[in-house]
């Protein structure tokens, strides 16, 4: 399983059933995994490989924390090459049968704000995106044949302690809104939450310890929750073309630690032999870290940034684990009160991009996340202003 440093045994069951969703628009495509994250080699094959021209294609993941290893070389843990292949080969064949299934439709957009159920976990009471963008599409006789919605908060409701496979909230997010409109797929993306959940911090992830807080009953009313706002949208018909423009944007590094890697190491491994169980695994990750990756020098990362226009709605899609900074700074640059989507973790996760804002703060997400994600430093102070600006450029362009 893959999500937490601390769960280092395999899943025990399933709760629910890991998806793959897609819906097609025009000659434009977006992809959702029940994975923690796609890598960049990965999308980009599925998008050279299912029928759509690659540039028109998003492929994202949901981000849960209940899913498999998703992800060669990241994580901490070796990802199983035979699901991996599993994993591609149904992300090309969610995106073609949606494809083969087109039909003349009617959407509808509108936009809800603020759920209430997201949490700055870094700053009590700071930032989150609280829109719920909604789009609705209907075929010629009314029949809806979908629903896409996304909203900014981790699908982390479930802790360390949890086994079983499960999408988190949104599983109970897509059922209600699926029941609610019978027949029709039910596409959730997750928005800029790298900096938001339900109001623990990233820490309280480090442990195996039950929460009274974290559990499926939980999952279950926060995700029925938001489907009821969902539901609650008002709709405004659209019309026009399915557009798509993308770019990319090189990413540079920036060391935060100032000690010695061998140095590093060496007190990782002296620690945890005095440490509980969960800070073991956790020492153990970074102990190896240290050893074979922070020695290397990498070179800048090239980041996908994709809009699409479906019908004058734009969704805007990031790489990595965006904060609720960096979102609002894109939605800024939409009209006002027009429905858009500002999605994270699509066509790569290679960890947290923090705004400049953050890197005094520290914290998990500043100064340690690179680690568990594979990288031998963070993303420098100005990566997520620079995917900021190529989104905005490309809102503009379109």
């Amino acid at each position: 399983m893959s999500g937490f440093a601390a769960r280092n045994l395999p899943a025990e069951g399933v709760h629910d059933a890991l998806s793959v969703r897609a819906v097609v628009v025009g000659e434009t495509a977006i992809v959702v995994a029940d994975v923690i994250g796609i890598d960049a080699a990965m999308s980009a094959r599925v998008r050279s490989r299912c029928v759509l021209p690659a540039d028109n294609v998003i492929v994202a993941a949901l981000h849960t924390h209940g899913g498999p290893v998703s992800m060669a070389g990241r994580l901490g843990v070796v990802a199983d090459p035979a699901y991996l292949e599993r994993l591609e080969d149904a992300c090309v064949a969610a995106i073609d049968k949606a494809a083969a299934l087109r039909r003349p439709a009617n959407l509808t957009a509108g936009q809800v704000n603020d759920p209430g159920i997201a949490r700055n976990r870094r700053h009590p009471g700071g930032p989150v995106d609280a829109s719920l963008p909604v789009l609705r599409i209907r075929d010629e006789d009314g029949q809806m044949i979908a629903v896409v919605t996304a909203y900014a908060c981790h699908p982390v409701v479930l802790a360390a302690d949890n086994r079983l496979w499960t999408a988190d909230y949104p599983c109970y997010l897509r059922n209600a809104l699926e029941a609610a409109y019978p027949g029709a797929i039910a596409l959730f993306m997750t928005g800029c939450a790298g900096d938001a959940n339900t109001g623990h911090s990233a820490y309280a992830s480090l442990v195996l310890s039950a929460n009274p807080e974290r559990t499926f009953a939980t999952a279950e009313r926060i995700g029925r929750h938001v489907a009821r706002t969902t539901l609650d949208a008002a709709e405004h018909a659209i019309s026009g073309q399915a557009r798509a423009r993308n770019a990319d944007v090189a990413l540079g590094f920036h060391r935060r630690e100032v000690e010695h890697p061998d140095t590093l190491e060496d007190r990782w491994r002296r620690e945890a032999l005095t440490a509980d169980p969960a800070r073991q695994s956790l020492l153990g990750y970074w102990a190896r870290w240290a050893r074979d990756i922070a020695p290397t020098q990498p070179t800048p990362l090239m980041a996908r940034v994709t809009v699409l226009d479906w019908c004058g709605v734009p969704i805007i899609a990031l790489p990595g684990e965006i904060f609720a900074e960096t979102a609002l700074t894109i939605r800024s640059a939409v009209d006002d009160g027009k429905p858009a989507f500002v999605i994270c973790f699509a066509d790569d996760n290679p960890g947290y991009i923090p705004p400049a804002s953050e890197f005094p703060f520290g914290g998990y997400e500043v100064d340690e996340a690179h680690r568990y994600y594979g990288l031998p430093m963070s993303f420098a102070p100005g990566a997520a202003e620079a995917l900021a600006s190529s989104a905005i450029g490309l809102l503009t362009a379109l």
